[in-house]
């Protein structure tokens, strides 16, 4: 493939990979199916007094009055261009008649015209359908911009690199998880909060990672380097605001994070005698955040990993369900995704039955554990307590905030 670079140009994407190869990954993985163009809805790219008929996700509604006091409805939906904002007028009981169906479904067909206020562009409703078909959630929400068979192709890349037992236990995860992990957002409003952030954050992961363990000699001038990369940038952050002679207003991606990047430093160096593993760090990358497939919810999800961690449970409760836009799932965040990752990892490895020794499991575990970095970030633990931990954590740190500086995301 040809040379690519991540983080500011800095750390460079190689690995090799024959056609051959790339064809048998996205066989055995295919990315998902993204909406034709003419599924593309945008509302600012509608002219005021057009007639539209779409397919949208409803994310809220309200009954309000007019001057008036005459009611309407007032409704939010979203596609993958973003938020529509939407109102329907009470002219023959059509706040009584359609607000039912608001309340149980969360698709829906509408027709009307394009009004604008102010320089906001909105939508009157004349029809409103509710959908129960299968729907590709790609059509509905906000999604990665990036080349997604590259990024499946970059992930699987990685894990074949890795030595048995890891690779078995990488393999079995995807084997079972894909359908739902190349969807997954990875957060709900931070960073890759949208459709296939998981995937697009695991694999930013791994970027940093391979970078500080294959791609530079030492790992504690690797992680030097990125600082040095950090600085540079909230240097230019400042600067660039300085420059505008405004209020400051920007809300700067790298600011309070340098002395943080500094302690964890001293805290990895404490464990200057060992030498990081590989293949655990890159599969508790893999985990870190796969339990956001249980901890969130949104149009397209599914139930299977509920059913895969607790085979005796009774999710009858799931069936009905509305979904909508990306929110925290009802029952997912009485848990949260760190301690779902290591129920995850440990059912994986008990049902396809591999063997490791239990240090092993315990490495990865306490890095899945750990990767927030401190308790009120929502760490499970204190602070690292070995250098994979750190390292996890500094990856995820930097991947994270790096995100929201990304244009094309």
């Amino acid at each position: 493939m040809p040379d690519q670079a991540y983080f500011y140009e800095f750390i460079p994407i190689k690995y090799d990979i024959s056609a051959e190869e790339r064809k048998e990954i996205l066989t055995r993985f295919p990315p998902p199916a993204l909406p034709d163009s003419e599924e593309y809805f945008d509302l600012q790219h509608e002219v005021q007094g057009n007639h539209v008929q779409t397919r949208v996700l409803l994310n809220d509604f309200q009954v309000q009055l007019t001057k008036t006091n005459k009611q309407f409805l007032k409704i939010r939906f979203s596609n993958n261009a973003g938020m529509i904002q939407a109102k329907m007028w009470d002219n023959q009981g059509e706040v009584d008649k359609y607000q039912p169906l608001l309340e149980k479904y969360a698709v829906f067909d509408i027709e009307g015209i394009v009004d604008e206020f102010r320089g906001h562009k909105s939508v009157t409703i004349n029809q409103l359908t509710p959908c129960d078909e299968a729907i590709n959630p790609f059509s509905l929400l906000a999604y990665t911009r990036q080349n997604m068979d590259d990024l499946t192709v970059e992930l699987f890349t990685y894990l074949r690199e890795l030595q048995p037992p890891f690779m078995d236990i990488s393999f079995a995860a995807m084997d079972r998880f894909w359908d739902q992990f190349r969807i997954r957002p990875a957060a709900k409003g931070y960073h890759h909060n949208y459709l296939g952030g998981l995937l697009k954050h695991t694999v930013g992961l791994m970027r940093f990672a391979r970078y500080i363990l294959k791609l530079e000699s030492d790992p504690f001038k690797a992680v030097m380097k990125l600082i040095n990369v950090v600085e540079k940038a909230y240097k230019k952050e400042l600067w660039t605001q300085f420059q505008t002679n405004e209020p400051i207003q920007q809300q700067f991606v790298w600011k309070d994070t340098i002395d943080h990047l500094y302690h964890m430093l001293q805290g990895m160096m404490g464990y200057k005698e060992a030498t990081p593993n590989y293949d655990t760090i890159l599969t508790s990358i893999l985990f870190h955040d796969i339990g956001k497939l249980l901890e969130y919810d949104h149009a397209g999800k599914t139930f299977d990993t509920f059913t895969f961690l607790f085979p005796t449970a009774d999710i009858s409760e799931t069936e009905n369900r509305k979904q909508a836009g990306i929110t925290m799932d009802a029952l997912g965040a009485r848990v949260g995704h760190i301690p779902y990752g290591v129920l995850m990892l440990a059912r994986i490895i008990e049902t396809e039955r591999i063997s490791l020794s239990l240090t092993e499991i315990h490495e990865m575990s306490h890095c899945i554990l750990c990767h927030h970095g401190l308790p009120e970030w929502g760490s499970c633990i204190r602070s690292p307590q070995s250098i994979e931990g750190y390292i996890i954590h500094i990856v995820d740190f930097l991947d994270s905030r790096y995100e929201n500086t990304e244009m094309i995301k």
